[in-house]
């Protein structure tokens, strides 16, 4: 029974998972509303007569997620709140024969490249012509940029190729007038990611150009900041660090995952990569770029994983003092190369292991965000809650990094920047005074 009155063509699109995720929805939210759909994100209202739900199906922690959400709506349709639940994105991509049998109370299920399908099961037209066209869902002064599409890399980890098929690079030309057009909403950062970016180009232009991707949209005007998330580490261009070298806009900032810091395990994983080139390789890049921030995520109790594996890693840690790392516990994703060897490093060691790796990361965080106070930094201010303007320094990703606390006895601007002096700092924030 219904407990209030559904608003007919409002359509409530929930995201779970990455960036990547935002993105799409973005881009759906964007086509729904040229087709007259009256379309928010996350609603509370709990008045939309569709929902939409763009899962994740990464790893076992996601899949979980997306799963109950799923449930969740489909519930709700059953009490009469909801009148349609549709599904999209990687779980669904990845599981939906499953997931049709599990829960047949879904209107539809979707996956990752079906959005023309999902339009036209809503009686909507795909119009090619919002191309690049987006409602952004984060502040307006950031957005998630998508450069290319799926990935060529054969980690035997990963399921993403399962999901989202093989690296589609976004032309360039493309590329610059979506920019130009978010800077011209008020956007300021761009926050540049894909499964892989150091691909970026090479289907397109037979040779790997996100260097001359960056030089392009580093000339937008009025674009402050680019961000450079989830490059890979074998073959990385170092013409992508001169570039962030010489532009200003660009920040000295790179999200590199690298996974591990043994080299068996690295060729487990079939990263095409080792620990003694790896460790060259950042070397190099602090060498040309010394304040930068490296930001990386490292994987704990892969199949075969030894004791002796992970003290290679843990001290590799401590010796290369990450500016900004994440550590996750293994999932065994079928389908992967991974799944045909023995999950048996037991799910509590993996736990324990990854504990240790950031506890050790938040001594090196502690220690890095100490040699910061007193110094004047450039904000970027994206909130106001607890009694704090909350903001991030060209080194900090929205949501994942370091943020920087200002008083809210100050006056600072929401989306404007500022340039803060830090006056302490604990193991994940900081804490300054706005200077002119």
């Amino acid at each position: 029974m219904k407990t209030k009155t559904l608003k007919k063509n409002k359509v409530n699109v929930v995201t779970l998972g990455c960036s990547k995720n935002i993105f799409d929805s973005e881009v759906m939210m964007a086509q729904l509303k040229a087709n007259n759909f009256e379309v928010e994100h996350e609603s509370q209202d709990e008045d939309s007569e569709i929902v939409i739900i763009n899962t994740c199906g990464f790893i076992d922690n996601a899949k979980e997620e997306s799963i109950n959400t799923i449930v969740q709506f489909a519930d709700a349709k059953e009490a009469g709140l909801v009148e349609k639940v549709y599904v999209t994105g990687c779980l669904s991509q990845r599981y939906k024969d499953e997931l049709e049998e599990e829960i047949p109370n879904v209107d539809a299920y979707f996956g990752t490249r079906d959005l023309p399908r999902l339009l036209k099961t809503l009686k909507a037209d795909y119009k090619k012509e919002l191309i690049g066209e987006r409602l952004i869902t984060t502040p307006s002064h950031y957005a998630y940029f998508k450069i290319a599409e799926g990935c060529d890399r054969p980690c035997s980890f990963c399921a993403i190729p399962l999901m989202r098929g093989k690296h589609k690079s976004t032309p360039q030309e493309q590329l610059v007038e979506n920019a130009k057009s978010l800077v011209a909403n008020g956007t300021k950062e761009l926050i540049l990611i894909a499964q892989d970016l150091t691909y970026y180009g090479l289907d397109l232009y037979g040779k790997r150009t996100l260097a001359d991707l960056l030089r392009n949209l580093s000339d937008v005007e009025g674009l402050d900041w680019i961000r450079l998330h989830y490059a890979y580490p074998s073959g990385f261009p170092m013409e992508v660090i001169e570039v962030m070298k010489e532009r200003d806009n660009i920040c000295n900032y790179l999200d590199i995952p690298l996974q591990h810091g043994s080299s068996r395990m690295l060729k487990a994983m079939r990263r095409g990569i080792d620990r003694e080139k790896t460790t060259k390789l950042i070397s190099d890049i602090r060498d040309i770029i010394p304040e930068i921030a490296i930001r990386t995520t490292l994987i704990t109790g892969y199949p075969g994983e030894t004791e002796a594996d992970f003290q290679e890693m843990y001290d590799w840690v401590e010796a290369m003092r990450f500016e900004r790392l994440g550590c996750f516990t293994y999932s065994h994703e079928e389908n992967t190369h991974a799944y045909n060897f023995e999950d048996d490093v037991p799910a509590n060691i993996k736990q324990e292991r990854a504990d240790a790796i950031m506890d050790l990361q938040s001594g090196i965080s502690f220690d890095l965000n100490q040699e910061k106070v007193g110094k004047t930094m450039k904000v970027l201010f994206d909130k106001a809650e607890n009694g704090y303007f909350i903001g991030r320094s060209e080194y900090d990703s929205p949501d994942v990094d370091n943020e920087i606390l200002v008083s809210n006895d100050q006056f600072v601007r929401i989306g404007d920047f500022a340039n803060v002096r830090i006056d302490s700092a604990d193991h994940f924030d900081l804490k300054g005074t706005v200077v002119e």
